[in-house]
């Protein structure tokens, strides 16, 4: 006979490992985690906690298990296969930038940008995609738009491609390749560029050890100064915009002022900083004249 054990119990015992570990919202990922393996969202473990329901030995020892490695900083995202971003389900794991909430900010200027546009079929372009994260959701939400993304990292292609496979956008398009010389039959046409580039210094270290240990250097890492990728976005990005072509770009939060006058510099105009919902110096916009 299977022993079995009540869910809640198992719960507090998820959560107090992760809170030893330093994880904050212990409780989310407790649920999410047992969730996976219980083959359940995360309203339904609430709805099972209700109704003091129970969980057998063997998915408990599942459990405790996934609760190891996340106790061990392995970043949840990687833990359940799929990262959650607006509306998307991406799937996501080693080798690909997890996607951050802050970024679905950036998305929504994005989106906002070629919604408030005449044209019948205004082009977005976002360069260094990732998981692909901005892309689909511009694809998704602004369907008009043709949409194409470029992602250079060999380790991280597999995981964008099935992303795009899997949400089957027919109006967005992935490339492989460097940005700085991406799409030159689309030069002078595009209506919005975005990018969510490296900006870490590389003598910096990030906090965070999922970030530290797991996610990309590529994807972190943007020369000594943290602008080297900024400063590509900023010259392709005038090569692809058309005239009143904006560009929206995700930096940290010290750096609005620098990326602002590398953009001035390089010829773009009305450049303005925005804050995130923290308050936070986090993207910056620009004008192509």
């Amino acid at each position: 006979m299977t022993n079995s054990l009540a869910l809640d119990t198992v719960r507090l015992q998820v959560m107090a490992t992760l809170s030893a570990a330093g994880i904050t919202d212990s409780d989310v990922d407790a649920e999410l985690l047992i969730g996976h393996v219980l083959g359940l969202g995360r309203g339904e473990v609430h709805a099972r906690l209700v109704l003091n329901d129970l969980v057998s030995d063997e998915n408990a020892h599942l459990i405790r298990a996934l609760t190891s490695r996340r106790a061990a900083r392995e970043p949840l995202q990687h833990i359940l296969g799929v990262a959650w971003f607006r509306s998307l389900t991406l799937l996501v794991g080693p080798g690909v930038f997890v996607p951050r909430p802050e970024t679905e900010q950036l998305a929504q200027m994005a989106i906002d940008a070629l919604r408030s546009l005449a044209e019948p079929s205004p082009i977005g372009v976002d360069l260094g995609t990732g998981s692909g994260a901005i892309a689909l959701a511009m694809a998704m939400e602004v369907p008009h738009a043709r949409v194409f993304a470029v992602e250079k990292s060999p380790e991280a292609m597999p995981w964008t491609t099935k992303n795009f496979v899997n949400l089957g956008a027919d109006n967005a398009t992935l490339i492989q390749g460097d940005l700085a010389d991406a799409f030159p039959e689309l030069n002078g046409t595009v209506s919005v560029v975005v990018s969510n580039p490296p900006y870490i210094p590389n003598d910096a270290i990030p906090r965070d050890p999922e970030v530290q240990l797991h996610d990309p250097h590529l994807a972190l890492y943007g020369g000594e100064d943290g602008l080297d990728i900024v400063r590509l976005v900023s010259q392709t990005g005038l090569r692809l915009a058309r005239s009143g072509g904006a560009l929206l770009m995700e930096h940290g939060e010290l750096q609005g002022e620098d990326i602002r006058n590398i953009l001035m510099t390089n010829g773009w105009r009305a450049t303005a900083t925005h804050r995130d919902l923290l308050g936070r110096d986090r993207y910056t916009s620009a004008t192509r004249p």
